[in-house]
């Protein structure tokens, strides 16, 4: 397998060299150079799988050579051994046709973990294999961070910064990644938003100088491998509900598009999806693209759902590339006019195709509790904001109710317990093996939103590690 970067000029790699690149050298996000197919007689064969079994089946043609069938289901066995089910996801009926997927099982309690878990120990392998070590930057708005940290804790061969949003991150959020006390981890709180803390991150990939001489990795969703474990948890759930032939929906909360992408490239594979609906909260820039066709920041407004609350949704740009029949010029064009204008348009023909598989909806904060009391009441299931907020997504665009409905939570409720309890009058208790987490003291560097300021950081904290 190869793959291509979204500008059209950086080098062609092998999936090794794309975990380890994470961003191209021209700023565009890698993608494979084709889509593995997947057919009924295929899929069929697919059902019977454990988790662990699937994610082998759909992770391995995108792998290819670069780590062997043996190395990779080791990897894959002991990736979801942290996780509280024995399926590493859990699927609960919540309505007529209509399914809520929690991926919240791991051992920080959201989504993130079903990636972050694989891609830590393929770091390691991918490094022992090049007897290298690298230095990982990443930004979080909340979620990205602590899995990130959980997977690369105490590896001998990465150190890994993490950039957040001070004071636009939950308390729980925050304190999973500021108290873990690890030689290799390095949390940063920047004066700002998590645009301003992802913008950072990719101008430090731009400076390749800087890049070259750390050997720069990411974690975020920038990075290929991130999207690939998460394709698997879509084939997971839509066997389970709809079987080879009978198509099903997914309601995806999403705020950098990577979540919701990643049932994109399940859908090119040949998994039968009829609808992928983007839910959003007030920062409802994908949400009024997938309206109208025009992509316009208007300004990240804090919310109980502080994960979405982003205006540069990075992994768009993959779906972009598709839109634009794959021309890296014609990406480079429109994302150079957004950053420059903060507004950019598609036409009438590629808003037509995108329309064909993807819907929208967002909500305000008042809607998105409302939901939480709601589903709360229907079925004793209590929601964080941000699977709220894709509940609510799918029961607006859904259409046809025989159509199997399945709705992506992203995390435990206790993530955001203040939003959860003002919402359900319940206080959502952390898990035991985070019942101490607020005891523990913190470790973290405020920061103003300068890069020059931030790469003086890091550099000095390498060096005084070295």
């Amino acid at each position: 397998m190869k793959y291509i970067s979204t500008r059209g000029t950086a080098a062609v790699l092998e999936f090794d060299d794309v975990l380890l690149a994470g961003l191209g050298r021209d700023g565009g996000l890698y993608v494979p150079e084709s889509w593995p197919q997947f057919d009924a007689a295929k899929l069929e064969q697919l059902e019977a799988l454990s988790y662990s079994q699937l994610a082998f089946q759909i992770i391995k043609p995108f792998v290819g050579d670069s780590v062997t069938d043996e190395d990779l289901k080791r990897i894959l066995e002991g990736a979801y051994t942290n996780f509280d089910t024995e399926e590493a996801v859990a699927l609960k009926e919540i309505g007529e046709n209509e399914y809520l997927l929690e991926l919240f099982h791991g051992p920080t309690i959201a989504f993130k973990d079903m990636a972050m878990q694989v891609l830590g120990p393929m770091f390691d392998q991918v490094l022992k294999q090049k007897n290298q070590r690298i230095t990982i930057v990443g930004a979080t708005s909340g979620d990205t961070g602590s899995a990130a940290i959980e997977a690369c804790r105490d590896r001998d061969a990465m150190d890994i910064f993490i950039l957040y949003p001070e004071g636009r991150v939950s308390d729980v959020q925050r304190k999973q990644m500021t108290t873990v006390k690890a030689d290799n981890v390095h949390c940063i709180a920047i004066k700002g938003t998590f645009d301003d803390c992802q913008d950072m991150v990719k101008a430090l990939f731009n400076d390749d100088e800087f890049r070259d001489k750390w050997n720069l990795s990411a974690v975020n969703s920038i990075n290929w491998a991130r999207i690939v474990a998460q394709i698997v948890y879509y084939f997971w759930a839509a066997l389970q509900v709809g079987g080879t032939d009978k198509p099903v929906s997914f309601a995806v909360p999403t705020g950098n598009f990577g979540n919701v992408f990643a049932g994109y490239c399940a859908y090119k594979m040949g998994l039968p999806i009829k609808k992928l609906i983007v839910g959003a909260n007030s920062n409802d820039i994908l949400s009024r693209f997938f309206d109208s066709g025009t992509m316009e920041m208007k300004g990240v407004h804090p919310t109980i759902s502080p994960s979405m609350d982003i205006q540069v949704s990075s992994n768009f740009e993959r779906l972009l590339f598709d839109l634009y029949e794959r021309d890296g010029a014609a990406v480079k064009e429109s994302i150079d006019i957004f950053r420059e204008t903060g507004k950019f348009n598609v036409s009438e023909a590629q808003l037509k195709q995108a329309r064909k598989l993807f819907d929208s909806a967002h909500f305000d904060d008042i809607e998105i509790k409302a939901m939480i009391a709601q589903v709360l009441d229907e079925s004793c299931v209590l929601l964080d904001p941000h699977s709220a907020v894709g509940v609510a997504a799918g029961r607006a665009k859904r259409g046809n109710t025989k159509t199997p409905i399945i709705s992506l939570a992203t995390a435990h409720p206790a993530k955001f317990p203040d939003a959860v309890k003002d919402a359900s009058g319940q206080h959502p208790e952390l898990p035991e093996h985070m019942r101490y987490l607020f005891e523990l003291d913190e470790k973290t560097d405020v920061l103003e939103n300068d890069l020059d300021k931030v790469r003086a950081h890091i550099v000095t904290t390498l060096e005084g590690n070295a």
